[in-house]
């Protein structure tokens, strides 16, 4: 398959999602909230935004294909350990998220995921002190998050104990 054709078709397949998800977006409710827009307002700006990536993908790929564009780098294959790693974090925070909370369950999903990715760049693991150092830098950044959703937007987010402050 040539360049030109393959880049054509990864610009069709941007379209083709924007599509779905701004299909998705038409289905829910459109009434004005707080703000003055409804919720499917910002679905329908990404779908837009990406539709319109799309089509400058599509042309882009026709009138000879995307410029400057260099080769794939990297291994020739992907890093499948890497890869289970960072799908476990993922999962066990979709799975976990109403039972220990929003932060500790983003903490653990940041946790699997920095060992994913250390792993899959073949990083040496200093054992237990960089379990402790990715878990810290876990709960540093998702710990701000649960608190600005719930001081400054008024969204509750899954929360521990009897405030809910984890």
């Amino acid at each position: 398959m040539s360049d030109r054709l393959a880049q054509t078709g990864v610009g069709a397949g941007v379209v083709v999602i924007a599509l779905l998800y701004g299909g998705g977006a038409l289905a829910l409710p459109s009434e004005a909230g707080y703000g003055g827009v409804g919720p499917n307002f910002l679905p329908l700006a990404v779908s837009a935004l990406l539709l319109v990536c799309g089509v400058l993908l599509v042309a882009h790929g026709l009138v000879g294909g995307f410029r400057a564009f260099d080769g794939p780098d990297g291994d020739e294959r992907g890093h499948w350990i890497g890869f289970a790693w960072v799908s476990a974090g993922i999962l066990l925070n979709a799975a976990l998220i109403t039972r220990i909370g929003f932060v500790l369950a983003c903490a653990l999903c940041f946790l699997l995921a920095a060992r994913g990715f250390q792993i899959a760049r073949g990083d040496r693991l200093n054992g237990l002190r960089s379990w402790v150092r990715d878990a810290l830098t876990g709960i540093a950044i998702a710990a701000p998050v649960y608190w600005l959703f719930g001081k400054l937007l008024a969204i509750q987010l899954p929360g521990l104990g009897l405030g809910g402050w984890i």
